[in-house]
């Protein structure tokens, strides 16, 4: 939080932080609230004397208690910072505490520093519920685990789980760390961490995360990750480091009240100056003081950071990872999203979809010999081609030939498989063109020098692609399509998934470059799978992770990371981070206005320093309420089309 805003002290290190927000935040457990509560009674007291005709002995005591128990909110840690050469907005009001007792306005200090308190207690209260709602994530975590030892099923707390335990998954437990299956069939409930509503097929091999839970089978899970290191505890590490990073809006908000605080103490002290020349002293030192107070920046400095801190953590609980406010703010001006193909906007499971054979050979003969050749290779196809024949022949001597194909011998004869142009698709020409033009990656099986048949492996979009592009389309987004894919295979995807702009052929640095041109259009976001993008990821001016659940690297280098494989979620959390900005600047722009209002009506004596203070202190909380508005976001059911709803604001520039 900015210097010039609040009169806390230095941030607690992360384990402090941690503690502090380990417990649900309750209203009247901030201490500014229970002091501006005591302070309150004691004004009310204070009150109800004077008007009784109390004298002063009565009331001034009350008075100064309620002044005293307020002022203990602000000005110790105000008079901290001033020492280290920071002033801030408790800098101005202890000035102005002190003015206000010197013109013997005791009950307009009082009533200064009472409401000082409630807006410092409202801000506490609010980070703190923001805050606690992301680390709530922790909670997904069981309070018992059963791990196997020695043979006997113990229960223990996960906090003692090491790598390489096994873990015991009874239906309908909740899974206490990450970890890889064992033993065991399933179907997991990922909801609470990816946002994702049908539930993930498991079994054998399979890697599972913290906080998922089972469905009927029971599952022995080998432990690859401890309590501090699994992907929830690495979730809340990276957001609240990250929440540290600041978007333009507010760091334009803290320079503002960075020269804003010391430039009207200047005019307050030039005010001042006034009315000793003009021969009223008292009057306009008074009117310096409440312009010192309307001139206040604590409402601009803390619109932002409270907004950010709701957005995030709503995010984080539709399943998405925010990396702090630059990458909140950067999300909410992007006006182009470049999707890479595999593993974006497809499954990557491609399989096959069509098979031709020449005359005098069969497509079971084709896919045999195929299958025989890449039961021995590491071809990218060969899971396709052996998942559409898994019991091939025997095959010997099998070589890749990079950027070719594969070669061998199939049932003692010779074989070879690969792409058009290393193998001539000479009968099967109309056959191969019509394979790519429908999206398929097309290649020719050829056996003893003669060619047999011609297979089309295609990676499916994924169910949701095309609703997802209208809905961003209908948004105002552009979308383009980035693919290492032949020209025709990836025009055919691009069609089927609504995208009109499709660049093919790409290596990765092909891809940077390309984003770099986008980037001389409009704003632009890359989308792809945090591995073979990361130079488009790095170079784009908000990087997105597809399904990165788990993933270091993904979560790592990434601005924003979708946890699970829902595309429908790009179009939400786009939408979210529109909303959140639009409310960043609602904030600054009400602020400065306010200022700009107040500053004059002080100055001219329309308004004197309680009613100031007054006003002030409510439209803080009206600040602090709009930025929580950002905390609002709900998961969407899978499948489902992201509403307008979510947001009527306009994209910016």
């Amino acid at each position: 939080m900015s210097d010039a805003c609040c009169n806390h002290d230095e941030p607690e290190d992360e384990g402090e932080t941690s503690e502090k927000y380990a417990e649900k935040p309750g209203f009247w457990r901030s201490t500014e609230i229970r002091a501006a509560l005591v302070a309150g009674v004691l004004l009310l007291a204070a009150w109800i004397t004077s008007v009784a005709g109390a004298g002063d002995w009565v009331t001034l005591p009350l008075e100064v208690a309620a002044l005293l128990v307020a002022g203990w909110t602000f000005v110790p840690s105000a008079l901290r910072r001033l020492l280290k050469g920071k002033i801030g907005v408790g800098t101005l009001m202890t000035i102005a505490a002190l003015g206000a007792v010197a013109l013997g306005q005791v009950m307009e200090a009082a009533t200064l520093a009472f409401l000082y308190a409630i807006s410092e207690g409202l801000e506490e209260y609010s980070l703190a519920k923001t805050r606690h709602g992301l680390r709530a994530l922790l909670d997904l975590v069981p309070k018992e685990a059963t791990v196997l030892r020695a043979g006997q099923e113990v229960t223990v707390d996960p906090r003692t789980l090491a790598i390489g335990d096994r873990l015991i998954l009874r239906p309908g437990e909740r899974l206490a760390t990450d970890g890889t299956v064992l033993t065991g069939r399933t179907a997991l409930d990922t909801s609470a961490l990816t946002g994702e509503s049908v539930p993930v097929e498991a079994g054998p091999g399979t890697a599972v995360f913290a906080g998922s839970i089972n469905g009927t089978g029971a599952l022995e899970i080998e432990v690859t990750s401890t309590s501090e290191s699994n992907s929830l505890a690495r979730i809340v590490h990276i957001v609240e480091t990250e929440q540290s990073r600041k978007g333009s809006s507010q760091r334009l908000a803290d320079s503002i009240a960075r020269w804003l605080v010391p430039g009207i103490l200047i005019v307050a002290a030039l005010i001042a100056g006034y009315g000793l020349v003009v021969g009223e002293p008292a009057l306009w030192f008074e009117r310096a003081l409440v312009v010192l107070v309307a001139a206040s920046p604590c409402a601009l400095a803390i619109s932002v950071p409270v907004t950010v801190v709701a957005s995030v953590g709503a995010a984080s609980r539709i399943g998405v990872l925010i990396k702090g406010g630059a990458a909140v703010e950067s999300l909410g001006r992007i006006r182009t999203i470049a999707l890479d193909k595999t593993g974006t906007l497809t499954r990557n499971q491609p399989a096959v979809v069509d098979v031709v054979s020449v005359e005098g050979s069969t497509n079971d003969h084709v896919l045999a010999v195929a299958a025989g050749l890449e039961s021995r290779s590491e071809h990218p196809l060969a899971k396709a081609i052996l998942a559409a024949n898994p019991t091939p022949p025997p095959a010997v001597d099998v070589e890749t030939v990079p950027g070719a194909g594969v070669r061998g011998v199939v049932a003692g004869t010779t074989a070879r498989l690969g792409r058009p142009g290393w193998i001539e698709p000479q009968a099967l020409t109309a056959d191969v063109t019509r394979m790519q033009e429908a999206g398929a990656t097309a290649v020719l099986v050829e056996e003893s020098g003669q060619l047999i048949g011609a297979i089309a492996v295609r990676d499916e979009l994924r169910p949701e692609a095309a609703s997802v592009i209208r809905e961003l389309t209908r948004h105002g987004y552009e979308t383009v399509m980035l693919t290492g894919d032949n020209e025709i295979t990836a025009a055919s995807l691009g069609r089927e998934a609504g995208i009109t702009e499709v660049h093919a052929g790409l290596r990765p640095e092909d891809k940077a470059t390309i984003i770099r041109v986008l980037q001389t259009r409009q704003r632009t976001a890359m989308v792809g799978d945090g591995v073979n993008d990361a130079p488009a990821l790095a170079t784009a001016d908000v990087g997105i992770a597809m399904g990165a659940m788990g993933t270091d690297v993904a979560i790592e280098t990434a601005d924003v990371a979708l946890m699970g494989e829902d595309l429908n979620h790009l179009p939400q959390m786009m939408l979210h981070a529109r909303r959140t900005r639009a409310i960043m600047l609602q904030n600054v722009g009400m602020s400065l206005a306010l200022i700009a209002v107040l500053i004059p009506l002080a100055l001219f004596g329309v308004l004197g320093l309680a009613a100031v203070v007054l006003i002030h202190e409510l439209f803080e909380v009206v600040v602090i309420g709009n930025g929580i508005r950002a905390g609002r976001a709900k998961a969407l059911p899978t499948g489902t089309a992201t509403p307008s709803s979510l947001s009527n604001a306009p994209v910016s520039a």
